[in-house]
């Protein structure tokens, strides 16, 4: 029995001493590691989003809202209907009561609060509507009522009488970061209860569709469609953490950029919605321009969080509160204010006559500055001057030309070159330069001694309606 293998070992020694003889030797082969598996096992299990889908998708809803819709013959608009030969043959334009047609929007919402049957979802899916229909998972229906909607930050908030409703908890969107994962629940395209995933791509997104709403979107690749508007963005917890409310898209379907409108937004809207049936905005009174890496250097701040005040509205609560121009905004009522949109959010969903402390750098010196939103009539500030000034005064200025203010204080800029410096540095024909370095300028005269062996320049300016700063090296 042993020889066969005595044999094998004698033959493999003699192929060993060839080899040697050769000049080659035999090595073992490095062992190739396995192929991690797609999803890794905990406690034997595969992974799976099932226990939170199903937990989530009970509280996501269908919308169907149906509206009249003003029906227009756009022909009625044309001159051509000016012509009686036209109207020969055209007949004559419609008079009196316009015509409608029946509109039939469909969506998504979220319920919120099961007791009081709160549903959150986009102003845009209810707007028009003369009935709504919500539609549960367990294919119940009811007719649901608007509480209230705001067209601004497109949240509404609708209410149905039901018992035996699930709901979401509103988490936290303010804790969500780049990269963080995300389940989209919805009905796009009408096939009710789609649930998509993927992850946080950006948050703080701005200046989609109609930049003058209140913007302040998180971002994500999970497939968002059309009927997926006012539908749940949840992370891992079952929180809900969003309002999917718009998408980035040539062809009208999902290419991976999704918008959601946080949940703390959502929150601070509601809550007004429920006291007062809708969002009654007031204004501080500033004007304002985010900080740039230039600015904060200038005005000698450890970082460009925070927005400077370029103008304050003569008789606003900002006026009465003593804020002045130059002053940075940090924060309002222990929120961090790091840019435009910041500061814009909080003010912009607190009613007239709310208290607000704002947290602000003067002189570099942190201080504490309370007042109140309120209605504050609008400014109009023009500026004008005659041409008198060069534009050798600093490197950045070259290709400028100066005058002094005909209506007072400060110096207009009269020209300025096509890719000069000055153009460049960001100076435009008619801006009114109202200080430099901090320090007011009241004639070209003044403005030449400010300018002049300065390494950088602080410049003030007024343009148009609106003050802001130019920090020029």
């Amino acid at each position: 029995m042993n020889e066969p293998r005595v044999a094998g070992r004698q033959r493999s020694a003699a192929v060993l001493a060839l080899l040697a003889g050769l000049g080659l030797a035999l090595t073992a082969p490095t062992p190739v590691p396995a192929a991690p598996p797609i999803m890794a096992a905990v406690d034997g299990q595969v992974p799976t989003l099932a226990p939170l889908v199903k937990k989530a998708t009970p509280a996501v809803v269908n919308i169907s809202a149906t509206g009249k819709v003003e029906v227009r013959n756009p022909l009625m608009d044309s001159p051509l209907f000016e012509d009686p030969f036209f109207r020969r043959f055209f007949g004559e334009p419609e008079q009196g009561t316009p015509r409608f047609r029946e509109a039939q929007s469909l969506g998504s919402g979220v319920i919120v609060d099961a007791e009081k049957g709160y549903i959150l979802t986009n102003a845009h899916v209810v707007q028009q509507a003369d009935e709504i229909e919500v539609t549960l998972q367990d294919e119940r229906e009811f007719i649901a009522k608007i509480i209230g909607a705001d067209k601004e930050t497109d949240v509404a908030l609708l209410q149905i009488e039901a018992d035996g409703l699930a709901e979401l908890p509103l988490g936290d969107s303010d804790s969500m970061q780049v990269g963080d994962f995300v389940v989209a629940i919805g009905n796009p395209f009408g096939l009710r209860h789609t649930v998509t995933s993927g992850i946080v791509s950006a948050v703080g997104r701005s200046g989609i569709g109609n930049v003058d709403s209140y913007q302040n979107y998180i971002q994500t690749d999970a497939s968002i469609n059309p009927g997926n508007s006012g539908g749940a963005l949840v992370d891992l917890q079952g929180e809900l953490i969003g309002i999917n409310t718009a998408i980035l898209s040539r062809t009208g379907g999902n290419i991976g950029i999704g918008f959601a409108i946080p949940s703390n937004l959502a929150k601070r809207v509601m809550e007004q919605l429920v006291k007062y049936g809708e969002v009654e905005r007031g204004r501080l009174g500033v004007i304002v321009q985010n900080l740039t890496p230039e600015l904060a250097e200038a005005f000698d701040l450890k970082n460009d969080d925070g927005v400077v005040i370029t103008d304050i509205e003569p008789g606003s609560s900002a006026a009465e509160a003593g804020l002045q121009a130059g002053d940075v905004i940090v924060g309002v009522n222990g929120r961090e204010v790091r840019n435009y949109r910041d500061l814009r959010n909080t003010i912009g969903l607190l009613r007239v006559g709310e208290k607000v402390r704002l947290e602000i750098l003067r002189e570099g010196r942190r201080r504490v500055i309370d007042t109140q939103v309120g209605a504050v009539p609008e400014e109009t500030v023009t500026a004008s001057g005659e041409a008198e000034g060069a534009g050798d005064l600093h490197p950045r200025l070259a290709g400028a030309t100066f005058g002094n203010n005909p209506d007072g204080e400060g110096i207009v800029v009269m020209d300025v070159e096509p890719a000069s410096p000055a153009a460049r540095a960001g100076l435009r024909p008619d801006d009114l330069i109202l200080s430099v370095n901090r320090q007011r300028v009241e004639d070209l005269a003044a403005f030449k001694r400010r300018v002049s062996g300065q390494d950088q320049l602080l410049l003030f300016i007024e343009r148009g309606r609106g003050r802001l700063y130019l920090a020029l090296r």
